[in-house]
């Protein structure tokens, strides 16, 4: 078994990559289940869901990486290293002017590929209804007078346009101050929210130690020492984690209790298969006993360990599995994850030991009292079909998305 210890420099980037790819993709598995309420409903959870989330965790990643500040060059690097914007997947180019005005494009979007088949409506609910208050949401997280305002956006005139669309980052310090987000405050005084930052603890003499620079408009995560990119996966993690927080709250308000916890654990499930099968091919797994307890290690459904109190366990042909009480499965109000999985809504543990290789079960041991749960992966026999809720993930681009 491999644990984030044991990666070399290029395998951290890869992981840091893929987490905030798997981070993005929270959003893709929920959507489709909420879309069942209707088009308005998934708009109104899908802004609350961001604008809760991002002007949490925007700027402990602008500490981790010393680059706070309130110009819109900080904020543009705050974009580049946010599971809203996975590097390529949703391909922002930056350009700043002055510390006052920048742009960006995005010569990729990602998110326009999954939902352009889906007719003009989705788009533009997409591109304008969610994009305007989310947007402004991240930039109030840096400057309360900085706004993010449309060159051009989908739908797409002609069809083929490139860059997808493009925008302006403007702070008007005469201006008026864009209010707190509602959500946002919530989110902030949840457990995630309140959880100390990430440390780069080691030494920095295969990389930077932080992003204090100038802004690099082509970032490569490789940049980064092991030691800072280490940190940045953990803090990468709980965005999303904030994330399950803010769309579980938001879903809450406009369903019955037990039908916003069935579909946080059925995000889950979408989310962590394909992240599973991700990790597989990113990092070259198998699909022994070792691979698998890998596969749970690395996974950035259980990271960071400061809120996720997580045991991998190789015991010959079997893979042990725990989870002790913590942060992670004590957000009052509020359903996550781990939640989820304390609560017996498993499906995504099956979902990940899957991902590796269908032969692949997960079964519950003992009950649900005490301080800690636990299961066991065991090969069966008979290749599994696929879990309707991962499948459902896949009509995400990202699903199959190859960074280059």
């Amino acid at each position: 078994m491999r644990t984030i210890g044991d990666l070399r420099h290029d395998e951290l980037a890869t992981l840091a990559r893929e987490y905030l790819l798997a981070g993005h993709l929270i959003d893709r598995a929920g959507m489709p289940m909420v879309l069942a309420h209707g088009l308005d409903v998934m708009t109104e959870v899908a802004v609350e869901e961001w604008m809760g989330a991002s002007p949490v965790y925007t700027p402990r990643m602008q500490r981790l990486l010393g680059f706070e500040g309130d110009t819109v060059e900080v904020a543009c690097k705050a974009m580049q290293l946010d599971i809203g914007a996975p590097p390529e997947f949703m391909d922002f180019r930056f350009t700043v002017h002055d510390d006052h005005h920048a742009e960006f494009q995005l010569d990729h979007c990602g998110a326009l590929m999954d939902v352009e088949p889906m007719g003009e409506e989705m788009v533009f609910a997409m591109c304008h209804d969610i994009e305007d208050p989310t947007f402004d949401a991240t930039a109030w997280a840096t400057n309360r007078h900085m706004t993010i305002r449309p060159i051009h956006r989908p739908p797409r005139e002609p069809a083929d346009r490139l860059p997808h669309c493009a925008w302006t980052l403007t702070i008007d310090p005469d201006g008026p101050e864009n209010p707190e987000p509602v959500r946002a405050g919530l989110i902030g005084e949840t457990r995630a929210g309140r959880l100390p930052l990430a440390v780069a603890d080691g030494p920095h003499d295969d990389g930077a130690a932080d992003y204090s620079g100038p802004l690099d408009a082509d970032l490569r995560l490789e940049r980064f020492s092991r030691a800072t990119l280490r940190a940045m996966i953990e803090e990468i993690a709980l965005q999303g984690h904030l994330l399950v927080l803010s769309f579980a709250s938001a879903l809450a308000e406009r369903t019955s209790p037990d039908e916003a916890a069935t579909t946080v654990a059925r995000q889950f499930a979408g989310v962590a298969g394909v992240t599973a099968e991700r990790l597989v091919a990113a990092l070259g797994l198998g699909a022994t006993a070792d691979d698998v307890a890998t596969a749970f290690a690395l996974h950035p459904a259980f990271a960071p360990r400061s809120y996720v109190d997580w045991s991998v366990e190789v015991d010959d042909d079997r893979v042990l599995l725990s989870l002790r009480e913590c942060p992670a499965t004590d957000e009052p109000g509020i359903e996550s994850w781990m939640g989820a999985l304390r609560g017996g809504r498993d499906q995504a543990l099956t979902a990940i030991a899957m991902g590796v290789d269908r032969h692949w079960v997960v079964e519950r041991d003992g009950s649900d009292a005490g301080p800690v749960t636990r299961w066991t992966a065991r090969r069966s026999d008979v290749a599994a079909t696929e879990l309707d809720d991962v499948t459902l993930t896949k009509f995400s681009t990202g699903a199959k998305f190859h960074f280059t």
